[in-house]
């Protein structure tokens, strides 16, 4: 195990003693979803302690027997210690997965938001298929979403759209796709049946929590009502339900459009806002940082982090890892398990000690 990783393993035990200590006291109690919140958080980390535990003590008593079967000369215990190994590289590596799931946002859900880029309808057809791409893949997980906001294009596909993600570590799993992703294909909508390339940004917010103080004052946010439009059911149409908030100290603009009360949308919408606020100041911090370690590589058209080509050739290149699948449906099916994991154990890798 690398020493990052050890000690990484010794926080995750300080931090179950931390909240065990927490748990004992009776003002844990007072606040109900705080509380379940820190629970979740223990039996995640205490799920990875114990699987590694039972890793270590599995590959002790394996390296053992080998060293016995060795030393009788006996090739099928050999052979069968080996396959046990196989296994537990295996096992490891699910365990290493944890370990960069370990920030302080990724055991929270997600909002994930996906905007066409240039390109007209090529683009905003690219950006649906994106869409499809990420709700299939939280399907996969069995991860709960709902579609919050949703701008369909002039012609065909969207321009934009948030989707509510809720799951097991939703934010750690989903930073790894914030980006531009490209598209390059035979357009359907080209008449001369010429190959075209389209992008679209992906950005990915935590949700916060509600003992998170966010200031959001009134005076610094206007509030529109407007009546829905594209995906929703037959009530979108006929009521001015949903909400856009506009944020003018950052200038952020979020809006909620998918359930039939105002007062719900106006809800979902400040949580999204406070999300994206939260990431700004996050974003912030980190960047400070950066400066320091010089590794901030600024998102930006032109610096797409994975391609997915259906012609000439079909394949989907990852430009961080390097990984390419050659059976593009499968990952625009929702398959993106291999991307993500990849990226994140080099991510954990690079970071600077």
């Amino acid at each position: 195990m690398r020493s990052g990783g050890l000690f990484d393993l010794v926080g995750k035990r300080q931090r179950v003693a931390t909240i065990d200590k927490e748990i004992e006291d009776p003002a844990f109690w007072n606040n109900p979803q705080k509380a379940a919140e820190i629970q979740k958080e223990r039996a995640v980390v205490a799920g990875v302690l114990e699987e590694f535990d039972g890793l270590e003590g599995r590959l002790a008593d394996s390296l053992e027997l080998l060293e016995l079967a060795e030393a009788e000369g006996d090739a099928e215990v050999e052979s069968e210690i080996e396959g046990d190994l196989t296994a537990l590289e295996k096992n490891l590596r699910r365990v290493e997965l944890a370990r960069m799931l370990s920030g302080p946002n990724d055991h929270r859900n997600a909002f994930l938001s996906i905007n066409s880029g240039a390109g007209g309808t090529e683009s905003c057809d690219w950006a649906d298929m994106l869409l499809r791409m990420y709700l299939r893949f939280a399907e996969r997980r069995g991860w709960n979403t709902s579609v919050t906001e949703y701008q369909p294009g002039d012609e065909a596909g969207i321009k934009s759209a948030t989707v509510e993600v809720t799951g097991t570590h939703a934010f750690g799993y989903l930073r790894a796709e914030v980006g531009i992703h490209r598209l390059v294909r035979i357009s359907p909508f080209d008449t001369a049946k010429r190959r075209h390339t389209s992008f679209a940004s992906v950005f990915v917010f935590p949700e916060v929590d509600d003992d998170i103080e966010i200031e959001v004052r009134d005076e610094d946010l206007r509030i529109d009502t407007y009546r829905a439009s594209g995906a929703g059911g037959q009530h979108v149409n006929k009521t001015d339900s949903a909400v856009r908030l506009t944020h003018f100290p950052s200038g952020i603009v979020v809006a909620c459009q998918n359930e039939r009360s105002q007062h719900r949308n106006k809800a979902t919408a400040m949580k999204l806002l406070k999300a994206r606020l939260y990431e700004l100041e996050m974003e912030k911090r980190q960047a400070e940082e950066d400066v320091l370690h010089a590794q901030k590589k600024e998102i930006a058209w032109g610096s797409q982090i994975r391609s997915y080509v259906l012609q000439p050739y079909r394949m989907a290149k990852d430009h961080r890892t390097h990984l390419d699948v050659g059976d593009v449906d499968r990952v625009l099916d929702g398959d993106l398990d291999v991307f993500i994991e990849a990226y994140l154990i080099q991510a954990g890798d690079e970071k600077p000690a």
